[in-house]
């Protein structure tokens, strides 16, 4: 094992040589630790780790391989069957890192830190004090307060074990509380004397449990007599001496300080992989290159313009929601599970933002906060090519000096910027001043992001005074929602065959089934309900649509004549979803006419990249918005970020503008965010969305039909003695009608076309991707332009494009359809539909939709159609 030493001179030899201290144990101590001064009235010296994380910029791979060792040697001495039962409990603000590393490599044991943030409406679970710490008063603030309440084993994991005080405070506060048989201390280095050592066996004996101590090494620090006084003189002269601001930092022209180098001969990456297998390398190329093209890579702007030298660029990670940014709430092996998965893809967006030509990096943590960067840093460091370091900023002062002898060379000083409780202060990133990082990558949690980060002088300027480029990463902050009464259990999605014609895994329902509810009326009633405003749209079904011979027919015609086109739509829409969306996204496609889009994006997803894409229906209403529990359900067991709605087409844009309003109210409600309210759609002519196959109006077959191409699922139904608060909306299956179902063989057709249009979907993905999408909303303005031709004077009974004007001729009473001169086989069905319904067709010549569909305005049962006769239904 190397000397963890600056050109062979150890980094606690000028405080050794000053104060007369003396580092004495095992063989490795010196590689481990180093000494600094601090200003403390309770010690003057401060003992400083080399693979801790904190004060000392090192390889986060070594860092995370020590504490994970310590955590496999606490896994051996405990047992299996012990090591399940255990719970580990790291300190604040050091050991936070740690202790997690330690709990990943035991294994299974769920994870808790201790806090100086206090959290509004989480009730300490206990509390304690550090005698010899900077900041001494410690939080418990578990989410689940059975967290400490079992009777296994108690791991309690800190940097170092110097006189005992704070185990035992710890122990003492909480062995009242929640007795239990065993403990386990855990620390970098055990640096009691053998005085402190007899008081801790004794405290064991005195309340009646086993305590066992695990440490990567030991020793003692030998003081002299006075060498607190002398401690504190000596830092009150080196800082008066100082030249104003030189304690702040090293100068920037100085040369690159040479700080302790990775250790060797340690093996702790076999222990991990073998603990974790696939936990790198899991994850799709194809995946990982399309999260790393949305990573931003260029300078954006800090809203700082007295620090034109910070060059700063945010980035990103896209944490998975509801994942807590570490322990200070609890974090379980479940939470580990869903970290590990996304750890790849993180560190990927952190890479590609990062300059090409850095050669040194530096990952920052954020004082409590240094588990999350460390484990994105060692993932950083098997992606790049440059050598990773990571360190975390602290609330301790330390006195920097600039000597090969001294383990703190340099000092960054900035203000709090996560409005703590104990009110402002200085705050300190050690090492970072002259040590040549071509770029800073800077982690806070979202409590950290605060105009105090952003000002002049505050971190984020600090830092670009000393590296040409700086990242910053905001983990969100996680509360746990203790104070409100949790919402009622949501049942798990319908499937098929029991709900639904389509494949199980072809799509979810997030919908009740009310099968057996009539609620099918005559289209003349419901329209007259609908117009006068008696009832909602969404409160009955319109009777199913019987097609005949000719127009089943003409469905078949259709799906022969466009099935390809239909497939590069596809394409396209499913490609561009996967590149600027998400690699791995949740398509939430409207029921119903959304879903069979879905189930052909999950299609091409397969067919293409071999993903299963998750896939789920969920219902919205105009006027009554999105199923708000459908998307609690979601954002329960995906990340909202992930969540891609689809829809079939864009009309004038009614949907659109609604979902938006809809998440919105849904974000403001629940607190939780991350959706993402624009549609992907198979057609937008209506100009409505950025994300499209075509904007062409062309016909979509699946337009044709009603449930009998869509699942056999009916429209969806919201109304209020049917669908309570806690409920899903509702939907019938239209079993009966399983005789004339084409819903599978629609896929399959279009599916069938995906292998010969993968060239075509290619070209057309790389001219969008440089394209002006941005939506003009054109159909909206000629929607109302038509509604006010037409005397409608109301845009809702104006339908327009293909598919609407389908909708129209089977679900409503139509007064007439404008279709667009020229039109050729994609209207062949409109035009035998509204021969049937005795409906005229008149030819425009200036219209952006190949045809519009009008609703009879005022609708009454005795209402006149355009020539005088009563319409014909």
């Amino acid at each position: 094992m190397n000397i963890a030493a600056n050109n062979g001179v150890w980094s606690g030899s000028w405080v050794a040589e000053r104060l007369g201290v003396e580092l004495v144990g095992d063989d490795g101590l010196t590689a481990l630790l180093g000494l600094a001064l601090r200003r403390n009235p309770r010690r003057a010296h401060l003992l400083v780790s080399n693979v801790l994380g904190k004060h000392v910029p090192q390889s986060p791979s070594m860092v995370y391989g020590h504490g994970f060792a310590l955590g496999r040697r606490v896994r051996d001495l405990l047992g299996e069957s012990q090591a399940g039962q255990a719970v580990v409990l790291g300190y604040a603000e050091t050991a936070t890192g740690l202790g997690h590393s330690v709990a990943d490599g035991m294994g299974l044991a769920p994870y808790l830190h201790s806090t100086r943030r206090p959290v509004a409406g989480v009730a300490p679970a206990g509390g304690f004090e550090e005698s010899h710490s900077h900041a001494t008063s410690h939080l418990l603030l578990p989410e689940d307060p059975a967290l400490l309440s079992g009777d296994g084993p108690l791991v309690l994991v800190d940097d170092e074990f110097s006189t005992g005080n704070t185990v035992l405070n710890t122990i003492r506060d909480l062995h009242v509380r929640y007795p239990r048989k065993r403990y386990v201390v855990v620390a970098l280095v055990d640096m009691r004397s053998a005085a402190d050592a007899g008081r801790l066996t004794a405290f064991a004996e005195e309340i009646g449990a086993r305590v066992d101590l695990v440490a990567a090494a030991s020793g003692t620090v030998l003081l002299p007599e006075g060498v607190l006084e002398k401690g504190q003189e000596l830092v009150a002269r080196y800082e008066e001496s100082a030249a104003p601001g030189a304690s702040s930092s090293a100068p920037a022209s100085r040369p690159a300080a040479q700080f302790p180098a990775p250790l060797e001969g340690v093996a702790l990456e076999a222990d991990f992989k073998s603990a974790h297998p696939g936990a790198r390398g899991c994850v799709e190329s194809a995946a990982a290159a399309a999260w790393a093209r949305q990573a931003p890579t260029g300078p954006q702007p800090t809203g700082d313009r007295t620090t034109p030298h910070l060059h700063l660029t945010r980035v990103d990670l896209h944490w998975p929601h509801g994942l807590p940014d570490g322990g200070r709430h609890g974090f379980t092996p479940a939470h580990r599970m869903r970290l590990e998965s996304a750890l790849p893809l993180m560190a990927a967006r952190v890479a590609e933002a990062l300059p090409p030509d850095a050669r040194r990096v530096l990952t920052l943590g954020f004082e409590e906060l240094m588990y999350a960067p460390l484990r994105i840093a060692r993932e950083l460091e098997a992606l790049v090519a440059a050598e990773v370091r990571y360190s975390t900023t602290t609330r301790s002062p330390v006195l920097a000096v600039d000597d090969p002898g001294y383990a703190i060379r340099s000092r960054l000083v900035f203000p709090a910027h996560d409005n703590p409780a104990d009110g402002p202060g200085e705050r300190y990133a050690y090492n970072v001043a002259g040590a040549g990082f071509d770029a800073v990558v800077l982690f806070v949690d979202s409590a950290g992001d605060t105009p105090e980060l952003h000002a002049p002088g505050g971190l984020l300027d600090r830092l670009g005074a000393h590296a040409p480029h700086v990242l910053l990463a905001v983990v969100p902050s996680y509360v746990p929602a203790l104070t409100e009464e949790s919402p009622a259990m949501l049942p798990e999605p319908l499937r098929g065959p029991a709900f639904s014609s389509y494949p199980a895994e072809d799509v979810g329902w997030l919908l009740q089934d009310l099968s057996d509810v009539t609620l099918e009326a005559p289209t003349e009633e419901r329209e007259e309900a609908i117009q006068s405003g008696g009832a909602h749209y969404a409160e009955s079904l319109p009777v199913e649509y019987q097609p005949s011979d000719q127009y089943q027919a003409l469905f078949h015609a259709a799906l022969e004549t466009s099935a390809a086109r239909l497939a590069e739509a596809v394409g396209v829409v499913t490609e561009t979803v996967l590149a600027e969306r998400s690699p791995r996204p949740v398509l939430v496609s409207l029921a119903r006419a959304g879903t069979p889009v879905g189930v052909l994006m999950r299609r091409w997803a397969r067919f293409r990249y071999g993903l299963d894409l998750p896939h789920y229906a969920v219902s919205i209403v105009r006027g009554r918005g999105i199923d708000a529990n459908a998307l609690r359900w979601l954002a329960a067991h995906h990340d909202p970020r992930d969540v891609v709605f689809v829809d079939g087409w864009t009309g004038k844009g009614a949907i659109t503008r609604e979902l938006a309003d809809a998440v919105a109210e849904f974000e403001q409600r629940s607190g939780v965010s991350g959706f993402d309210p624009e549609i992907a759609v198979l057609a937008d002519p209506g100009s409505c969305v950025r994300t499209y196959g075509t904007r062409e109006d062309f016909l979509i077959p699946s337009a044709c039909l009603n449930s009998t191409v869509s699942g056999l699922i009916s429209r969806t139904v919201l109304r209020a003695d049917l669908v309570g608060p806690d409920d899903f909306h509702g939907a019938k299956f239209y079993r009966e009608l399983a005789g004339a179902d084409v819903s599978v063989a629609f896929i399959d057709a279009v599916a069938a076309r995906f292998a010969e249009v993968v060239d075509a979907v290619d070209a057309a993905v790389k001219e969008l991707a440089v394209a002006d999408r941005t939506p003009t909303w054109e159909g909206w303005a000629a929607v109302e332009r038509i509604s006010e031709e037409y005397g409608i004077h109301d845009v809702n009974l104006v339908k327009p494009g293909v598919g609407e004007t389908t909708r129209v001729l089977l679900r409503r009473v139509p007064w007439k359809i404008l279709a667009r001169a020229g039109a050729g086989a994609d209207l062949d069905h409109v035009r035998l539909l509204a021969e049937q319904r005795g409906v005229p067709v008149e030819e425009v010549g200036e219209l952006p939709y190949t045809c519009v569909g009008l609703i009879h305005p005022r609708y009454t049962r005795g209402a006149t159609g355009a020539d005088g006769r009563a319409v014909n239904v």
